[in-house]
């Protein structure tokens, strides 16, 4: 239940914290246990191909707190343990505006600070603040800025040099009063019903509207949303391969690199709705990964293997999973 591709996998030890305290007197008495302890949230991110031989962390820490507000903005202090998307429509009913385009994302409010989770042109790293976390090892507590975390597109810091040694507590975001509308990327404008006034609630419903017709429901078909990240290349090569396929979407970023998406590319290699042994890729969004039934992580695994190399053989292209793989491959 703790993970949405619906995996069998046991941890030697499952503990959920309901306080900054009880967290830090884990730590504190569990001295021998630090080497094996991996941090959760809601199991949206993740693949587990084994069982997990030690403890699994997982926060309870809820509460949503107005930290600072003046007339254009707001500071909202949110508990890591908070449902995202419970998160996002409590910001666009109190016209708090910059996360409507992350609607109907799974998982919760810890893990968009540690993924920078991203959709529809917008990221967390856009309106977060600060990240208040505390030290899986020494059990002290520490603040992030914005910048310290280092972010870019779907990484942090929390994913790189200090990968599994805080645990993320409180998430501080800052949004506008103001609404400006993120309307450029994908299909949105299009999907916005003519005459109609265009609010947060409206841009939000799009949103989950364009969500669920492309992506499946975990609690029907286990899956973890987008599976692999848009790989980023150089401007010289995306033009020789815009040669080669001239009906390539892309998008142009700041730094002069080309952002092309890997589900264009999946379903360009014959992947898209196709099943090896008892996982598959969606039939409507070629980015998924699904099981179909029964698939062990292992099977999900062979699977994403078997993808990559088809996208590396004819595009020249290496894609990389965006989901977190957990566990042993013996």
């Amino acid at each position: 239940a703790h993970n949405t591709f619906g995996i069998e996998s046991v941890a030697k030890r499952f503990v959920e914290y309901f306080s900054e305290e009880e967290l830090i007197k884990f730590i504190e008495s569990n001295i021998q246990e630090k080497q094996n302890l991996f941090h959760i949230g809601g199991g949206s991110n993740l693949l587990f191909v084994s069982d997990y031989d030690g403890t699994i962390l997982h926060s309870a820490l809820k509460g949503i707190e107005v930290i600072d507000e003046d007339e254009q903005a707001v500071s909202v202090r949110v508990g890591a343990g908070e449902v995202w998307d419970e998160f996002v429509a409590y910001a666009v009913s109190r016209g708090w505006y910059g996360v409507e385009n992350l609607s109907y994302i799974p998982g919760e409010v810890g893990a968009s600070a540690v993924q920078n989770i991203g959709a529809y042109g917008v990221e967390a790293k856009d309106v977060i603040q600060y990240v208040e976390t505390v030290d899986l090892y020494s059990g002290s507590k520490r603040v992030f800025t914005n910048a310290q975390c280092k972010y870019s597109y779907r990484k942090s810091v929390f994913k790189g040099e200090f990968k599994g040694m805080y645990a993320v507590t409180y998430v501080v975001f800052r949004l506008s009063k103001i609404f400006n509308p993120v309307l450029e990327y994908g299909n949105i404008r299009s999907c916005i019903p003519a005459n109609t006034e265009l609010t947060a609630s409206v841009l939000r419903n799009t949103i989950i509207d364009i969500r669920k017709t492309k992506l499946p429901d975990p609690a029907i078909q286990g899956n973890a949303g987008s599976f692999f990240m848009n790989p980023v290349v150089t401007q010289a090569k995306f033009e020789s391969l815009h040669k080669l396929y001239p009906n390539m979407p892309y998008y142009q970023l700041d730094s002069g690199d080309v952002k092309i998406p890997a589900g264009w590319m999946i379903e360009q290699c014959g992947w898209k709705g196709r099943r090896l042994i008892r996982a598959g890729v969606h039939d409507r969004q070629a980015l998924v990964l699904v099981n179909l039934g029964g698939a062990s992580g292992l099977d999900i695994l062979r699977l994403c293997d078997a993808v990559r190399v088809s996208v590396n053989d004819k595009f020249g292209i290496e894609i990389t999973p965006e989901v977190n793989i957990v566990g042993h491959l013996n």
